[in-house]
This record gives structure tokens, C-alpha cells and sequence, in this order.
């Protein structure tokens, strides 16, 4: 190829368009967890999170429900991946070589909210979430009706390999995905730009401003116990037992249960099998969806 700015545009564009096919057909998991929040900000702050309403006989005058608020932020961050592609290689018509090259740092683009959005949740054992207690912790403080305040648990305890189960039902997700910039590709290509005249490379690369934090630890609950009927079970019950600060049922029914890849059978065997192993009818059959995900191996 002779080298000239229109054929690097022309080069260019070509790669967008493998970056961005390859970007929209690669499968994604975050999404059926988590919440996307755009933020126009360096920070966006929660003060929402734990409120929760709910109808009242409307006798009178309104009564404005005045719940506590928080002060729960997420800081965006800034990410990056770049690669480079030498001189010489456009010059000799070999560039076609590095398509798989674009391809992949798509799906890397596309997979790393998958990446942080699951990072987080097995993080949530000893990170804070808008209560300033752990995500997963055995004493959120609720307020109950008469004023006062009860511990409330979404932590089944054990020490072994952790799976979640969650409430993705809801308007509010137990993870937030705030995002700031999306994932943008760009290039360094022009005859005058240093990385091409001093080391004769022309650099293309992704960027986005994003990041992750926990929403409502009443949608989510997890067990380092291992995963039995006995356990699954205790688990659905606990959450869908949970009330809110006025004191009322929230509503919670769990629908997705999370698992490492160690887990998948085990999962696979609760909830589609027809039969438990003593040859009953499998009770748990179909009561939530199975999300297996490298991320948490």
C-alpha cells in the first residue's frame, strides 16, 4: 500500500468496522445482573439506594413517606487497551494479518464490564456497600415500624467455593454499571505523529470511562455453604422473607442463581433436573435461571 493519509483513513475505517462487528455479536453477561446508569460527571452520587414505598388506604392528606437517604457514590474510571501495528507491514501489503488482532480487542472491549461487574460480586464479602456494612454481611441494619432497628442477614456463611443468588426482576439491580464514556476506538496513524516517525508504528486503541458498585444488598444472596437443595432452599426463603424500613414484605423473588464453573452441574441438577437424587420430584425445578460465568472461576 502507498502510504498516504487517505488510505490510512481508509485502513482505518476498515478496522472500525471488524472492531465493531466483532464488538456487537460478542455475548455479554453483565446485563442480566447488573443496571446501566449513565453519569455525566466524574462521580455520581446514590442517595436513593435502601429507599423503599409502599401504598397506603389514601385517607386524608398525603403522607410523604421521608425514608433515609445515603450518600453512596462510584468514581469513574478511566481504562485503556492499545496495540500497535507496524510501518513496514502496511507498506507491504500484510496488514490483513492483524484483522484477528482487532477482533479480539473488541470482544476484550465488550467482555470488561463482564469483567468488573463480576469481579465486584465476589468481592462483596469484604466491600461496602450504601449501608457501610459488607455487601454480603449478616447485619444490615433495617429499620422496623415501632422505630427500632433489627440486623438483617443475606450472608448464608460456610468457607468454601461462593454462589449468589439475586433478584433481577427489579427496576434497581443488585450491581450498578455507571458509565461515563463508552468504549471508544481510536487511532494514532498521521505521517507527523511520534509513535509513526520515531518508531514507525501506527497505534490503534480503545478507551471508556466507567465503572461498578453494589445496588440494593436486598436483591442478592450468597453462600460459601455448599450448594444443596437444603441450602438453595434456605436461601429463596431468606430473601424472600425480607422486609423494608416501613416493615412490609419488599417483594424480593430471587431469579437467577450465579455459579463458578465448579458449580455448574451441581446448579444444573437443582434447578432442571426432573428428579432429586432419592428419585422425588424435584421441587426446585425451573424456580430460578443458571448463570455460569468464567469470571468467578
Amino acid at each position: 500500500m502507498i502510504i498516504t493519509q487517505g488510505n490510512l483513513n481508509a485502513l482505518f475505517q476498515a478496522y472500525k468496522l471488524i472492531f465493531q462487528q466483532t464488538f456487537n455479536n460478542t455475548q455479554i453477561d453483565w446485563d442480566k445482573i447488573a443496571m446501566m446508569v449513565p453519569s455525566s460527571t466524574a462521580k455520581e452520587v446514590y442517595p436513593w439506594l435502601g429507599q423503599n414505598t409502599r401504598f397506603r388506604q389514601w385517607i386524608g392528606d398525603r403522607v410523604v413517606q421521608n425514608l433515609m437517604t445515603h450518600d453512596f457514590s462510584i468514581k469513574n474510571l478511566s481504562w485503556e487497551n492499545t496495540v500497535g501495528v507496524p510501518k513496514e507491514t502496511i507498506e507491504d501489503d500484510t496488514y490483513g494479518l492483524f484483522k484477528p488482532l482487532f477482533a479480539q480487542l473488541a470482544q476484550d472491549a465488550k467482555q470488561h464490564p463482564d469483567e468488573m461487574i463480576f469481579t465486584l460480586l465476589a468481592q462483596g464479602f469484604a466491600s461496602l456497600c450504601y449501608d457501610n456494612q459488607y455487601f454480603f454481611d449478616t447485619d444490615h441494619p433495617v429499620l422496623n415500624a415501632d422505630g427500632s432497628t433489627s440486623s438483617v442477614s443475606n450472608f448464608g456463611g460456610g468457607s468454601g467455593a461462593a454462589w449468589y443468588l439475586l433478584d433481577t426482576s427489579k427496576v434497581v439491580k443488585p450491581i450498578i454499571y455507571q458509565v461515563r464514556k463508552d468504549y471508544n476506538f481510536v487511532a494514532m496513524d498521521k505521517e507527523t505523529d511520534d509513535n509513526v516517525f520515531n518508531a514507525k508504528e501506527y497505534i490503534y486503541g480503545v478507551d471508556a470511562r466507567s465503572n461498578v458498585g453494589f445496588g440494593l444488598w436486598q436483591l442478592a444472596y450468597a453462600s460459601k455453604q455448599e450448594l444443596t437443595p437444603a441450602t438453595y432452599g434456605a436461601a429463596r426463603a431468606a430473601m424472600m422473607s425480607l422486609k423494608g424500613d416501613n416493615g412490609k414484605p419488599l417483594g424480593v423473588r430471587p431469579t437467577t442463581l450465579v455459579v463458578p464453573p465448579n458449580l455448574e452441574g451441581t446448579a444444573l441438577q437443582i434447578l432442571q433436573a426432573e428428579k432429586n437424587a432419592n428419585g422425588s420430584s424435584n421441587i426446585y425445578q425451573n424456580t430460578a435461571q443458571i448463570l455460569c460465568t468464567p469470571w468467578l472461576s
